[in-house]
């Protein structure tokens, strides 16, 4: 197949681009930072995600589009900030819908990113693609939640509703329209979000944070690869859920048993508690945000289960040893 991956260069999009091109599929990255990324085995394009320029050319000739691009959530909420995280977001959307449903030839399929945060703070319920509940919006007073959400809480639920309202946007009635409900992918790849966690346990700093009982979704590398290659070839598992799939395991744990089982797999048997109060000091200092940390995700991948998907990595106890194995190999 020919795949188009709009913002295929963060860590997501590299290991899945690195996926697909190993499988034998012709891939083509588009980047904003081209300088950044010269070398890649794949063919990688300039775009601006703003303006249509020669890149859009690869629409016509692709059989599926994989957008991911998104400036990275680890930062504080300025208002600066917020407008880039929230542009970066809907404004290629939208401008990939208006060239999917101009094209002569459109592709088959359209993943667009989205995120599991799209659900509400959920310590009772797994949250899947047939009857989660979404989290409240800005302005909106504990219709879901028991209580109003920290406002940058309720931004990032607003940021995933927009980015999936700017994906329906357009009408593409020859491509299918798929949202990739992601949870936190993890690979041993430096700088991902696995290796944040491992350098937290290596040094002493992997244990409970806040009540520890917010849950974390997560989702293996390998896993959500097989899953991309599961979409590509049958899209139309999604039209029961109206283009909706949760990209993660089917075994979220809360944030205590999730590093226990992280320092177990490392060989680390300390790791000092942060409470919320000493999570807030230190997400500032670190100029990001403790929504991040506190906020519970119990995403689960009912349409992938329905469907008979395999998980390789079920259980986070299996990730972990896999991760953290070929994370010592690779240092």
């Amino acid at each position: 197949m020919r795949i188009l991956i709009p913002g295929g260069t963060g860590q997501v999009g590299t290991l899945l681009a690195r996926h697909l091109y190993k499988a034998g599929h012709e891939v083509t990255v588009l980047t904003r930072n081209i300088k950044g990324h010269p070398e890649q085995r794949w063919r990688t394009l300039a775009w601006d995600g703003v303006n249509p320029g020669p890149w859009a050319d690869e629409i016509d000739r692709s059989d599926a589009v994989i957008h991911l691009s998104g400036r990275s959530v680890n930062c504080r909420y300025t208002d600066e900030n917020r407008r880039e995280i929230m542009d970066s977001r809907v404004k290629p959307t939208l401008l990939l819908g208006q060239l999917i449903a101009a094209s002569p030839t459109p592709p088959r399929v359209w993943m667009n990113a989205s995120t599991a945060t799209f659900y509400r703070n959920a310590l009772d319920l797994p949250q899947d693609e047939f009857s989660g509940e979404p989290g409240d919006l800005p302005g909106q007073r504990g219709v879901h939640e028991p209580r109003t959400l920290p406002a940058s809480w309720a931004f990032s639920i607003d940021v995933a509703h927009k980015w999936e309202a700017a994906l329906r946007a357009t009408p593409t009635p020859n491509t299918r329209q798929i949202a990739l409900r992601t949870s936190l992918a993890l690979s041993p790849d430096r700088g991902g979000v696995f290796s944040v966690f491992a350098n937290l346990c290596r040094f002493g700093l992997g244990g409970t944070q806040g009540s520890g009982k917010q849950y974390i979704s997560w989702m293996h590398e390998h896993d959500y690869c097989r899953a991309t290659d599961l979409l590509l070839d049958h899209p139309e598992i999604t039209d029961e859920t109206n283009g909706i799939v949760n990209m993660t395991a089917p075994e979220p744990l809360p944030n205590k048993e999730f590093f226990r089982v992280l320092r177990e797999a490392m060989g680390v048997r300390v790791g000092l508690p942060a409470p919320a109060w000493l999570l807030e000091i230190g997400t500032f200092l670190l100029r990001t945000e403790s929504e991040l940390v506190l906020k519970s995700r119990r995403a689960v991948p009912t349409l992938l289960l329905k469907h008979n998907f395999d998980f390789l990595y079920p259980t986070f106890p299996q990730a972990a040893r896999n991760l953290v194995r070929r994370l010592k190999t690779a240092q």
